[in-house]
């Protein structure tokens, strides 16, 4: 299982929010400085979100991102504002690993089939924004159906992983609810990571022993709640 420290950005600036709320975010400084130190921990990757492409300023911060993935061969993986397939060909064209498609997915879900026949379903995730349920899109604030039939649906158009984040409680630092999770990871047929609540290392076994594939470590990393190195030990520990 890989540990994956989120980096947000909002404003050019590594941020946590709560409940994805801007008007709730921390703000931590230079997110490249962040993403140096997590790597410099050993994190198996990055989680990149450019938050102000979710809240549709999708070409800010994109010269920072860049900046920072191009400087390291660590695994990146990006979301946030991808609105088109030109939108994540680009950045699968500088030096991301992976793009995660939310709202686009759910809004032209013909876009995964493209983007996985052009660069392989390995660097195409669907990320599946889940509140009760229910898949939530465009900042999280309309629903969109069942996660479950959304998880199926990505898988067959060639997703090749998909991103679970349980909207209810993520950002509350308070752990994560399992239930769900293995229900996902009981159907799905592609590897999962997941997000949302990851507050301690046994959080970090728990999901390990459902059989998810990673996890994205948040606002609770950022608080120190939880050290890397502990998740990393807890993610990584010998069977």
């Amino acid at each position: 299982m890989e540990i994956y420290p989120a980096v947000d950005i909002l404003d050019g600036r590594c941020v946590q929010l709560v409940q994805g709320r801007p008007e709730a975010a921390t703000v931590y400084g230079d997110p490249a400085a962040w993403a140096r130190r997590w790597l410099e921990e050993g994190a198996d990757g990055l989680h990149v979100v450019n938050l102000d492409g979710a809240f549709g300023r999708a070409q800010k911060n994109a010269d920072l991102i860049q900046a920072f993935t191009r400087e390291t061969d660590a695994f990146v993986e990006l979301g946030g504002g991808i609105r088109s397939v030109e939108d994540a060909a680009g950045w699968l064209e500088v030096d991301v690993d992976r793009v995660i498609l939310s709202t686009l997915a759910v809004r032209s879900p013909d876009v995964i089939r493209t983007l996985a026949d052009e660069f392989g379903s390995v660097r195409v995730m669907a990320g599946i924004d889940a509140r009760g349920g229910e898949v939530m899109i465009e900042g999280w604030e309309r629903p969109a159906g069942g996660y479950l039939s959304w998880a199926e649906r990505f898988e067959d158009l060639g997703a090749g992983s998909l991103l679970y984040t349980n909207v209810d409680v993520e950002g509350l630092q308070q752990g994560i609810a399992i239930t769900p999770v293995t229900d996902l990871l009981a159907r799905a047929r592609v590897p999962v990571v997941v997000s949302g609540g990851i507050s301690s290392s046994g959080d970090v076994h728990a999901l390990r022993e459902a059989g998810a594939a990673g996890a994205v470590l948040g606002s609770a990393l950022y608080a120190g709640k939880v050290r890397l190195s502990e998740a990393m030990e807890a993610a990584h520990a010998a069977e």
